[in-house]
This record gives structure tokens, C-alpha cells and sequence, in this order.
């Protein structure tokens, strides 16, 4: 029984070659689309949850009230880790960890690469698998360093690394105390090395007794047993109980930290999460489409396949049998679908994979992959022949083999329903990508408060620093830069923020309020094209007192109540108190979609590390030749180091990542879902077409022209359009307006979005069956009516 369904299935699938090919490719494309989507829906849910004790690893977040609301950070003290450790039974282990960025030298090689500082329990904590050391002790001296296995590559090739030295910064030599397995893609962790908090303690960074400093990753790992509410208990008063900073310290499960990843009031968010199921839906709305296709086919065939169901009937098969071999048939067809929907996935992984930002694989050798392919088989089978089988097999005997069974042409018909079905998410996925284009753009064009053009940031490593003076000089004489700065870090994102601060009329509620910082030693406002409102630029050349001189930008003299801030001073605490020379515009810091810039202060150089030089090109030269002036500059004063720059308005394009990575997933899937909906399409008029076909030419013979029938065999698939838009409208409105709840700074969802929208479906649906309608209408009658 089961061959003889197997060559009914075959034998249908070859006599109708077209029909056979649209079906196969829009089940393979659908699957496809669910398949590259899953991939990366699976890669999400897996970061940091793969370590051996997930269960019992928490970051330590801070909780406070600032400037009138509730924030929530994840930099800690440095100090509050071994106090937990120490203190705290609940706590099996606490370790903190630091990224840094190294010059790492071996003999001539030579690489500017990423690394952290972390205590000797970091290792052992999350389980990273050492190929060779012991995690124990790997990380327990001043000098010892871990490396992964692709910098232990780098650096020394094919030769063992054990024991061998590594010189750090120019001036440190550290030995290899361990060679570290490859970060697996499903971390969040990202560095190619490790060297010991000991080491950050020799170099003075470790100020333990500073409790107000919050500027490392704090992680800990629970004694079996103890529950996330009764840690939260025990710890939330350690800052208080050691400091004056009214702050309250929780955990968050190392595996939700990519998902729940953003503050929203104060709350974490399931940000990543929210984008996940939002994908996973439309993964599972492209492969319902798929099969949507397939039902509409099957259905619109039925004629052609009435009389094989009535004889079957005569000759004894039941309805069971019926529904089994078209669920059948369904099946080979997602099966032979499968197959090319792999090859598409494999060919479009390396492309998908960089778009997403994810080195995604497929593991053939799996068996759990070809489970779930047997079952991704079965189950779209079954999704698509469902309902084709039951309608196929409930045709009555009789009135098939006399040949008085037509299909009925109802109003509406399931057939009809499954259309408007179809074009409504792919209105939706319309609708959802140009707003999310909108909102990108809004972003992008919004005034980030300096002129970012020409402007290059440069890491002043090694002697860079205590040079820079003549390095300024020199790139301005040279006639590469008409303007240089010294920073603590890129201005494009956020370096520190401090609290209690207090002024002339301030109140005790203002020590409350958080402050931006920045530091400066000259030329701020002329290097980064900042507009200075009041007063003058910081210039500790020119006005020595300026090392504790202060710019203050528009918030932060609205939110102290200052009218003339020029000379008035600002202190902290016990310290040097600063004056105020100049007041700037607001300029973006933060992210672009957030609607109020925070109130910032830029100090002068007194008790502050700087770190980057941000560069103003000259405009007179090229692009080219400024940056080899620049780079024999650097080298001169620091040959040790590479020369290495960045372009500010690269980093500031970074800040829409997220959004262009959903924005560029949503047109993506945007258009395969109207290209799976046109191809459904296409085959219907062309079924609509046939069927009718000495309707038509009956019609041209009493005189119908050719815009008339095409305009008849059109419109039926219009109006299912249009009824699609209008269910798609208030739906894609209602999960936009949510999802721009995500942003302060947004745009407002306008009528002209749902028109522009409204139009192409409409457009990309009569461009569809517009070819089959004229072709069609342009037929010879006589051919169709030579018959009757």
C-alpha cells in the first residue's frame, strides 16, 4: 500500500512540473528562512548558559536612586568581592574581573590585543577547560599570564608556550602559566588573555578601600542550596555597611545577562529576549506561509484530483486511508523541500552569519540535528497537508464520477481566508521594517552635539602618554591635524559618572544627583567642534589653575539652578573644589535614543589618567596622507606600539547596531515572506486563469477587451489584499507603538507609513497575476471554445 501511495505521489509530482516546482521551492524557501532563524535563535538562548555550574553564577548590580529616579549598574566596587568571599557563607567563591588592552610582545611579534585582569578563581568558577596548567593555580602569580589558544598560535606558532615569556605593555615579562581552549561562541566573555588581579594591585589600580568607585565585573558563585532571593537578602547592604553610598547590591544569574541586558526604570529588561520571540514568530509565521502555499495549491487543484478520490472511494478506500496518503504525499513533498532547504541554509550560513554578528554552524554529525530534521519534516508535512487531505478526501463519490462537481466559489472560501492569512503577515513584516528604518534614521540624524567629520580617535599606550605634548605639536606643525585633544577615553562612550556634589544653593537632595564626567587638558571644544555657550575653553598651557577648572554642559547647569555659572565653584566631598570657566552645549554620550542628555561635568587634569587623543584631521589633505603624517609622528615618540586609530563617526555608528541588525532581519524576512506569499500567489492565478478559461473566451467573443478581462481576473486577488491590510494595519500599529515604548527619542507612526505600505502590497499582488490574467486575456478563443 504504502509503494503504491509512493508512486501516486511521484507519478503527480511529474505530471504537473510547474505546479510540483512552485510548491517545493516556496516549502523550501520557507523552511530555509525557519532554519537560519532557529540557528540563531538557539545561538541566543545558549550565551552563558553552557557553563558546568550556570545555575549558581550571579553578577553583582547596584541599585540607587539618582537624579530623582531609580538606576540599576553592573560596575562594582573592587573591594566588595573579597569582603563576600570572606564574609558572606552564602558565597562559595567570588572573582572580579577587569577588561584591559595589552601590547603583548614575543621576540619581533608584536600585537595590540584584548585582555582582562581576574582573580586566581576565575578560571576554575566558570569552567573554562585549560588544555595545558593547572586552573587552580594558573593565575595565582604577579607575573603569570593565560593565554587562549589562538594567541598562544600568534605569538609563539607551533612551539610549546609553557613557561616561555611574554613581555606585556613593553616592560613586564610574564610566563605562560596556561594555555586556555578557545572561548566558545555561547560566552559573552571575549578576550585573548589573562593576566592576575595581583598584577593590577602592582601597578596601584587596586584601590580596595574605595567604595564609591564602581568600575569592575563582580561575579560569584552560590553554595548549592542557596536560592537567588536569599542572597539578594544577604548582600544588599554590604556597600552601605562599609561606605555612606545609599546603594543596594543584588545578583542577576549569569544566564540571563544577554537577554535581560538593558535598565529600563530602573528595571533589567528582557531586551534580547523581547528581539528572540519577535523572531522566532516570524520564523513561524514564513514557514506557515510555506505551507499556506501548499494547502492553496492542493485545494485549487481539486478538480484534477476529484475523480481519482471518487474511484478510490467506489473501490472500498475509506477516508482514513484517503487523508493518509495526501498527508503522505504532503510529507515527500517537505522531505524533497528539506533537502534543497539545506543546501539553501548551508550557501546563505556564512552570509547570515555575518549579518547577525554570529559564526554560525550546523552540526551534521549531530544526531540530534537529524531528530529534529526528521521531526521539522514531519510536523511541516503534516502543517501542510492537513487540511488538503480532509477537504480532498471528503468529496461524495456520486456527484464526482457524473462529473457535476465543481468547486464552489463562494465569497468565502477556506482558500481565500489562507490568501488574506498570507499577505496579512506579510503586510505586517512591511509595515514593522520601514518603521524600524524610521526610528534608525531619527537616531542618525539627530544632532549628536559635536562634528564628528574628520575626527580620529588614537590610544596613547605606552610612552604615547608622557610624549603627548610634542606629539600634539608636531601633528599640528606637520599640517596633519589643526586640532588635538588628550582624554580619558573615546567620546563616544561612557567613561565615569559620580554622585554628591555640591554647589552655592544646593540642597542635600542635590548630592543625589549623577554627574557624567569627563576630563580635559586643552582644546576640548575646538578639537571635537563643540559649541561653548558661555565662558572659555579648559587650557592648562595657558591658565595653570585650570587643573581644577570645570565645562559644564546645558543639563547640568539647568539641573544646578546656576543663571551666571562662570567662576562659581563645585566639590565633592572633601576634595579640591573646581571652578566653573566655561559652559557647553549638550552633546551625546550615551545612546541617541535617549531623549534627555544627563548633566555632565569636563574637568581639568588634576587626578586623572588620559588614555586617547581624539585627532581633527586637516581638511586641506587627504584622508590618506594626514593619517601617515600622523602615523610617523606616533611612531617617533612611541616605536614600541602600532599605530592604531579609529574614526569617531564609525564608533558613533556602532551605537545603532542592535537596531540595524533587527531593521536588516526584518527586511530580510520581509521580503522572503512576500516572495513565498507571491509565489502562492502566481499559482492560484494561473489555476484561476485555466479554470475560467471559456468564461474568457466567451467573453472576448462578445466583443470583452483585454483590460476589461484582466481587470476581471485581477480584482478578485486585490480585494483579498486589501481585506489582508486592513487586519495587518491595527496589528503592526499596536506591535510598533510597543516596541518604540523601548525608546525615549522616537519617532511618532504617521499615516504615510500604512499608505506606503498598503500601495507596494497592493502593487507587488497585481504585478503577480497581472501576468497570468493578460496572457490569459490575450488568448485565441477559439482554442478554448473549439470544445464546446
Amino acid at each position: 500500500m504504502f509503494r503504491n501511495y509512493f508512486k501516486i505521489a511521484v507519478r503527480n509530482l511529474s505530471r504537473n512540473k510547474g505546479f510540483s516546482l512552485i510548491n517545493i521551492s516556496g516549502l523550501a524557501i520557507g523552511m530555509a528562512a525557519a532554519l537560519l532563524i532557529g540557528l540563531w535563535v538557539q545561538n541566543e538562548l545558549s550565551i552563558d548558559r553552557t557553563y558546568p555550574r550556570t545555575d549558581r553564577l550571579y553578577m553583582l548590580y547596584n541599585r540607587a536612586i539618582l537624579n530623582g529616579a531609580p538606576w540599576v549598574w553592573n560596575q562594582t566596587p573592587k573591594s566588595i568581592a573579597p569582603v563576600l568571599g570572606k564574609d558572606y557563607p552564602a558565597v562559595e567563591d567570588a572573582a572580579r574581573y577587569r577588561e584591559t588592552r595589552f601590547l603583548t610582545t614575543v621576540g619581533e611579534t608584536r600585537l595590540n590585543s584584548d585582555g582582562a585582569f581576574a582573580d586566581s578563581g576565575f578560571i576554575q568558577m566558570f569552567g573554562f577547560p585549560l588544555l595545558e596548567g593547572d586552573p587552580a593555580h594558573a593565575l595565582t602569580g604577579v607575573y603569570n599570564i593565560v593565554l587562549t589558544e589562538q594567541m598562544a598560535k600568534k605569538l609563539f606558532g607551533n612551539q610549546d608556550p609553557m613557561g616561555r615569556t611574554v613581555r606585556i605593555d613593553s616592560n613586564a615579562v610574564f610566563t605562560v602559566s596556561g594555555i586556555l581552549k578557545d572561548l566558545p561562541a555561547t560566552t559573552s566573555f571575549q578576550f585573548d588573555y589573562l593576566v592576575p588581579w595581583l598584577y593590577m594591585t602592582h601597578l596601584g589600580w587596586n584601590d580596595e578601600q574605595n567604595w564609591g568607585n564602581n568600575s569592575i565585573d563582580t561575579y560569584v558563585l552560590l553554595r548549592p542550596g542557596t536560592t537567588e532571593q536569599a542572597f539578594d537578602a544577604q548582600v544588599a547592604d554590604v556597600t552601605r555597611a562599609h561606605s555612606k553610598e545609599a546603594v543596594q547590591v543584588f545578583g542577576q544569574p549569569v544566564s540571563r545577562l544577554h537577554l535581560y541586558g538593558t535598565v529600563k526604570d530602573g528595571q533589567l529588561v528582557a531586551d534580547k529576549l523581547v528581539t528572540v520571540r519577535l523572531f522566532t514568530a516570524i520564523g513561524i509565521f514564513i514557514l506557515l506561509i510555506a505551507c499556506i502555499n501548499f494547502m492553496n495549491l492542493s485545494t485549487a487543484r481539486s478538480e484534477r484530483r476529484a475523480r481519482e478520490v471518487g474511484v478510490r472511494k467506489v473501490v472500498g478506500a475509506v477516508r482514513r486511508s484517503l487523508v493518509a496518503q495526501f498527508i503522505g504525499e504532503s510529507t515527500l513533498i517537505a522531505a524533497l523541500a528539506f533537502i534543497i532547504a539545506l543546501f539553501l541554509t548551508q550557501i546563505n550560513l556564512s552570509a547570515f552569519s555575518q549579518l547577525v554578528g554570529k559564526q554560525l554552524t550546523i552540526d551534521y554529525g549531530s544526531a540530534a540535528f537529524w531528530l529534529f530534521g526528521i521531526g521539522f519534516v514531519f510536523f511541516t508535512g503534516l502543517l501542510a497537508g492537513s487540511y488538503p487531505a480532509f477537504y480532498l478526501s471528503s468529496f461524495r463519490p456520486v456527484a464526482v464520477l457524473k462529473g457535476s462537481f465543481r468547486e464552489a466559489h463562494a465569497a468565502l472560501n477556506p482558500r481565500k481566508i489562507l490568501v488574506v492569512l498570507q499577505f496579512s503577515f506579510a503586510i505586517i513584516l512591511i509595515i514593522c521594517t520601514i518603521i524600524v528604518q524610521r526610528q534608525i534614521r531619527y537616531g542618525i540624524n539627530r544632532d549628536a552635539g559635536y562634528n564628528r567629520d574628520q575626527l580620529v580617535m588614537v590610544a596613547t599606550d605606552g610612552e604615547a602618554a608622557s610624549h603627548f605634548e610634542a606629539i600634539k605639536q608636531e601633528l599640528l606643525s606637520s599640517g596633519a591635524a589643526v586640532a588635538v585633544t588628550h582624554s580619558p577615553a573615546s567620546i563616544t562612550r561612557h567613561w565615569s559618572d559620580a554622585s554628591g556634589y555640591y554647589w552655592p544653593g544646593s540642597t542635600k537632595a542635590d548630592l543625589d544627583v549623577d554627574f557624567l564626567s569627563f576630563a580635559t587638558k586643552s582644546d576640548f571644544v575646538k578639537t571635537l567642534g563643540i559649541t561653548l555657550f558661555q565662558g572659555r575653553d579648559i587650557d592648562i598651557d595657558q591658565y595653570k589653575s585650570d587643573s581644577t577648572a570645570v565645562l559644564m554642559n546645558e543639563s547640568a547647569v539647568r539641573i544646578m539652578r546656576m543663571r551666571n555659572p562662570i567662576g562659581q565653584l563645585v566639590a565633592q566631598g572633601d576634595g579640591q573644589p573646581y571652578h566653573i570657566v566655561g559652559v557647553i552645549k549638550d552633546f551625546i554620550l550615551e545612546s541617541p535614543f535617549t531623549k534627555q542628555i544627563a548633566p555632565m561635568m569636563i574637568f581639568g587634569p588634576k587626578w586623572v589618567d588620559f588614555n586617547v587623543a581624539h585627532i581633527r584631521l586637516n581638511p586641506a589633505n587627504s584622508t590618506a596622507a594626514n593619517l601617515a603624517l600622523a602615523q610617523k609622528v606616533f611612531r617617533k615618540y612611541n616605536p614600541s606600539y602600532p599605530f592604531e586609530y579609529s574614526f569617531v563617526d564609525e564608533a558613533y555608528a556602532k551605537k545603532f547596531k542592535d537596531e540595524q541588525q533587527t531593521d536588516k532581519l526584518s527586511a530580510l524576512f520581509a521580503a522572503l515572506t512576500v516572495f513565498i506569499s507571491c509565489l502562492g500567489l502566481f499559482a492560484l492565478a494561473s489555476y484561476t486563469a485555466e479554470n475560467r478559461i471559456r468564461e474568457i473566451g466567451v467573453r472576448k467573443v462578445l466583443g470583452a477587451s483585454v483590460i476589461s478581462i484582466t481587470t476581471l481576473l485581477t480584482r478578485e486577488f486585490i480585494q483579498l489584499v486589501l481585506i489582508a491590510f486592513l487586519i495587518a494595519a491595527p496589528v503592526a500599529w499596536l506591535v510598533m507603538n510597543k516596541w518604540l515604548l523601548n525608546y525615549s527619542y522616537r519617532i511618532r507612526i504617521g499615516w504615510d507609513v500604512f499608505a506606503l505600505s498598503g500601495v507596494l502590497a497592493v502593487a507587488i499582488a497585481a504585478a503577480t497575476v497581472s501576468y497570468q490574467s493578460i496572457r490569459a486575456a490575450v488568448a485565441n478563443p477559439v482554442k478554448s471554445l473549439r470544445t464546446d
